[in-house]
């Protein structure tokens, strides 16, 4: 069975008729959404919007955490023709207002009074009729003048007949494939966020392959805790609904922790900072004697089994039994105990994570894609795995490496292009240069100079047996003075195996060597100068003390010794900040926004550079 729109995906979820198709959590307790109910409230939904006007092509926001309410605005919108425009919680009211004018969005579903304040602090300058909250407000106070134009959720899903009305049911059955479904704003490591045009056929299609090779039935159950404004997020989620999986909504990062004891569930689909936080914590906890002993030896016998893990198989030797007992079974019970599938995606996982989590009894299936690319390019799978890769291409899509290395794809997933920015939709496309009519690849192109391949802006090979592997940011690369190009990424994740590195950012372009900015992981490094007797009375004060210094030029040295002469770090930077999503060092999905902090840190750099200038005169 296959899908050709989203709409399809609301009528085969209702269809199952499942006793629990979501999961949320309130007043200390999860309770279960039907199949039933769900229907019922984007019925409902769906005949308040239309009931509004709602037409197809209008423009629906969503600004909320993750909730049942959220699928429910999404797929009555959906259903109407409408097209959603996802919104970040954590986007100031000015970015917001951008996205809305941007989009000339007519009704926003928002989930909270600090949402709704925000809205209304930038409402005149947008083009908003209707306000639909999903917690349960008092319109009174500073929120009268607004009591006209807002309108609670509940009210709305509470009440009328229980089914589609003929004319919205038609209506939703006639969408086509080719029509817009979502605008989905990059969160951007750079420069102003671009609206990504996808349609119905384009994220119908690649959930129609991106999950092949793995067993997703009803039963199962899947935490959702990725901002759902991210395609990968509402990818899965789309995915989960139509394979019957239980969605388990957890609307704050801080509460995955419990969420994953209390939930239990067998589907893990998390970004490479997650699993690194969890990796962190792993080896927090077998700090000192004699836990660090059995957590150290445990380590060795599962790096001898790694390929067994690998090939999805169960070692069967006492000493893997054992360390599994003592050690590995505690990990997988931090994340409920019961998971399945691990999935990792939205930013590249690094090869020396992937393989701890090997040596833990853990097979991570890595993937990759793009907004744009609605998102799966290519997915290791457990019939498919290949470690140090994210996999084979899907087999609807194209890819193709351009000469300078860069990863082009087309087929059936790729997006119609950026909202309002035709020259922006132009260049993301490869003009092919033709060759006496035919392509680098030998095929004619029938004279077509742009041949419909999109520029990924990443770098990447793929090998003998068809397994994609994504090296860099086509951006990012860094290019020294002496003309040598160095890859940030892959250091930055073999760095930030170091439990006391939180996250770290190379720096060098255009300078004669590379160096490195380390923002700490506060929490551990504190604990490690209060054992060693460093006092401290700031974070400032702590980067500052020679010993903090000395500590993380060790583990500089470390890493040096496995990089090749024009590579190694000569120099490290150590801040006295956190980098997060809400300080905008980071993306939304926890990617290094790099130009923002060499922005930031700029005096501090030059100065870096500038004292070992003068070093190396003396």
């Amino acid at each position: 069975m296959s899908i050709a729109t989203l709409n399809d995906i609301f009528f085969t979820a209702v269809e199952r008729n499942l006793d629990r198709i979501m999961l949320y959590r309130e007043a200390g307790k999860w309770l279960p959404v039907t199949s039933r109910e769900f229907g019922q409230g984007v019925a409902r939904t769906a005949r308040t919007l239309h009931s509004w006007g709602i037409q197809p092509g209008d423009r629906i926001a969503i600004l909320s955490e993750n909730r049942p309410e959220w699928p429910m605005a999404d797929l009555a919108s959906l259903l109407l023709g409408a097209v959603t425009v996802p919104l970040y919680t954590t986007l100031t009211a000015e970015q917001t207002a951008f996205v809305l004018n941007d989009s000339g969005c007519r009704i926003i579903f928002l989930s909270s009074d600090q949402q709704l304040h925000k809205i209304l602090s930038v409402l005149p300058q947008t083009k908003i009729d209707k306000i639909v909250v999903m917690d349960a407000l008092e319109f009174n106070g500073d929120l009268a003048p607004f009591a006209g134009k807002c309108v609670h959720m509940n009210q709305i899903t509470a009440e009328g007949a229980e089914n589609l009305d003929a004319e919205i049911e038609s209506q939703a059955r006639s969408v086509r494939p080719d029509e817009l479904a979502t605008i989905v704003y990059t969160s951007g490591t750079t420069g102003t966020s671009k609206g990504a045009m996808l349609t119905h056929g384009n994220i119908a299609s690649n959930i129609n392959y991106s999950l092949h090779g793995f067993e997703m039935r009803p039963g199962m159950v899947s935490i959702s805790f990725l901002p759902l404004c991210h395609i990968t997020a509402r990818h899965v989620d789309f995915a989960m609904l139509y394979h019957g999986v239980t969605l388990a909504y957890c609307p704050f990062l801080d509460r995955l922790s419990a969420s994953l004891l209390e939930v239990k569930p067998s589907v893990f689909v998390a970004v490479p900072r997650v699993y690194e936080k969890i990796y962190a914590q792993a080896a927090q906890k077998a700090k000192g004697f004699p836990k660090r002993a059995i957590f150290n030896w445990a380590l060795s016998v599962g790096r001898r089994y790694k390929p067994d893990i690998l090939a999805g198989k169960t070692p069967t030797s006492r000493r893997w039994k054992l360390a599994n007992k003592l050690v590995f079974s505690k990990i997988r019970e931090g994340m409920g105990g019961r998971v399945e599938t691990f999935i990792s995606g939205g930013a590249p996982l690094g090869r020396e994570l992937a393989e701890w989590y090997a040596s833990v009894g853990i097979r991570i299936h890595e993937g990759y894609g793009l907004t744009e690319t609605s998102p799966v390019i290519g997915v290791n799978t457990p019939v498919n795995h290949r470690i140090g890769t994210v996999g084979k291409i899907l087999p609807n899509l194209e890819v193709r490496i351009a000469e300078d290395g860069e990863i082009l794809v087309r087929g059936p997933s790729v997006f119609k292009g950026y909202w309002n920015r035709p020259e922006e939709t132009k260049s993301a496309f490869d003009d092919i240069q033709i060759n006496n009519g035919h392509l680098n690849d030998g095929r004619t192109n029938d004279g077509r100079i742009n041949d419909g391949w999109f520029k990924t802006g990443d770098i990447g090979h793929i090998d003998a047996d068809g397994y994609l592997s994504v090296t860099d940011r086509k951006k990012d690369l860094i290019k020294t003075s002496g003309g040598k190009s160095i890859a940030p990424q892959p250091i930055e994740n073999s760095l930030k195996l170091s439990p006391l590195v939180g996250v770290a950012a190379i720096l060098g372009d255009r300078r004669k060597f590379p160096a490195v900015m380390i923002s700490p992981n506060f929490v551990l490094l504190e604990d490690w100068a209060r054992t060693n007797n460093i006092p401290f009375a700031s974070r400032q004060d702590l980067v500052a003390h020679i010993k903090v210094r000395e500590l993380y030029e060790g583990i500089i040295e470390g890493i040096n010794q496995n990089l090749a002469r024009f590579e190694k770090l000569k120099r490290v930077l150590v801040v006295a900040d956190e980098f997060t999503a809400d300080n905008g060092a980071l993306t939304p999905t926890m990617k290094l926004r790099r130009k923002v902090i060499e922005d930031r840190y700029r005096k501090q750099i030059d100065e870096l550079y500038a004292q070992a200038e003068a070093t190396a005169l003396q």
